[in-house]
């Protein structure tokens, strides 16, 4: 492992875990955030993501990316830049393979849904929802419900995206159980995460895009990043043709913003005097310390608003998003009319009283998959569209 700078989260400095486990149980040589992240790979929630909606809901081809497919290409960037800013690699992995845990089936579309149906007791947020699950859902260990990471683990999940000043409910549970600081700026660990996040999303879901027939070559090259991108790869393989060269496009376009986003972060660093500080420097900065270039993030925003334009907003995936939306709240409106729909284990547990009813229903639904959803719906309303 790379000596960790001083700015690092260190993991025998830890702030610990909510519950106290006893000594002597460590199963095998790993540190705090090794067991974190090896406690994520062995959780049911981490296994849900392989039939959960990336871009594409329930997708035919075996070759499009799905949410766990898309946690390990982020937790892949994640770890490449972390090694090299001297971060600690394990806790950024971790936080790549958890930060979508908390993703309801269909994406985004059913998270609207749920925020929908829930709109009166809370609302629903994924972010939280990950929290959520990692703390409460999550039953795997006898002494303590959820999986009990550290609280550097939990902070990140929380903070990836910056400083949480107006928590929902399920964030507010888990911050008065565990505090967590929500006000302040995260590990750069977390922030590393976070932008290892959009670097594969923006170039993956360009990869499907192209690949599922939305997207052309001829459109793409219109967004100055991928022209970019694409001059330096023809310009090294002037004799092969177009279809060979698209995930070397793919391939280019991630070095040129992982290659910035070390290089401004570390100018970042060296701007905030933290060469020698500690990560209670980087939480107490004020703003983030891992970013892209001005330049590069322009360029960013640009590919962003052209995803949306021609693929997120693509009328095929508006049809998709419609039916998922559509079967999220059918579903919730069947669980709360007649809970015994969700099986025994749920129903004994649900109460009569809201907000606990709905948020007890919206977890149930919240935790299934694509296919799962679809199933139980055909199983209650038949083939009806809505």
């Amino acid at each position: 492992m790379t000596r960790l700078a001083s700015f690092a989260c260190d993991p025998a400095r830890s702030r610990g875990r909510c519950h106290v486990e006893p000594g002597g149980e460590a199963r095998g040589p790993r540190d705090m955030f090794q067991r974190d992240r090896d406690r994520i790979i062995h959780s049911i929630a981490f296994r849900r993501l392989r039939h959960k909606t990336q871009v594409f809901i329930a997708p035919d081809g075996d070759h499009y990316r799905v949410r766990l497919t898309h946690s390990l290409e982020v937790a892949q960037i994640g770890r490449t830049i972390a090694r090299v800013l001297g971060l600690n690699e394990d806790l950024t992995e971790g936080l790549c393979l958890a930060h979508d845990i908390g993703h309801p089936p269909f994406g985004h579309s059913g998270e609207d849904a749920l925020e929908e149906a829930m709109a009166a007791h809370g609302g629903f947020d994924h972010n939280a929802h990950c929290l959520r699950t990692l703390t409460t859902l999550e039953n795997a260990y006898p002494r303590f419900p959820g999986l009990n990471l550290s609280w550097e683990m939990l902070e990140g999940l929380a903070k990836h995206n910056g400083p949480v000043t107006a928590p929902n409910w399920a964030m507010r549970e888990v911050d008065a159980a565990f505090p967590l600081d929500l006000e302040s700026w995260p590990s750069l660990e977390a922030q590393v995460a976070a932008l290892a996040d959009d670097i594969a999303y923006d170039n993956h879901d360009i990869d499907d895009g192209l690949r599922a027939g939305i997207l052309s070559l001829e459109q793409i090259l219109a967004v100055p990043l991928v022209r970019r991108s694409w001059d330096l790869v023809t310009a090294r393989h002037p004799d092969l043709p177009a279809e060979r060269l698209m995930r070397e496009l793919v391939r280019e376009q991630i070095g040129l913003m992982v290659n910035d986003l070390i290089a401004t972060t570390r100018a970042n660093i060296a701007a905030a005097g933290l060469a020698q500080a500690d990560v209670a420097a980087v939480r107490a900065a004020g703003h983030a310390i891992a970013a892209f270039s001005d330049g590069m993030r322009e360029e960013e925003r640009v590919l962003k608003r052209f995803m949306y334009a021609n693929l997120y907003h693509h009328p095929s995936q508006l049809e998709a998003a419609g039916r998922a939306r559509i079967i999220v709240r059918d579903l919730f409106a069947a669980y709360h009319a007649d809970p015994a729909l969700m099986g025994t284990a749920w129903d004994a547990t649900c109460s009569a009283e809201e907000p606990w009813r709905s948020r007890h229903i919206a977890d149930y639904i919240a935790g299934m998959t694509d296919r799962f959803a679809e199933r139980a719906h055909r199983e209650i309303f038949g083939d009806r569209a809505s």
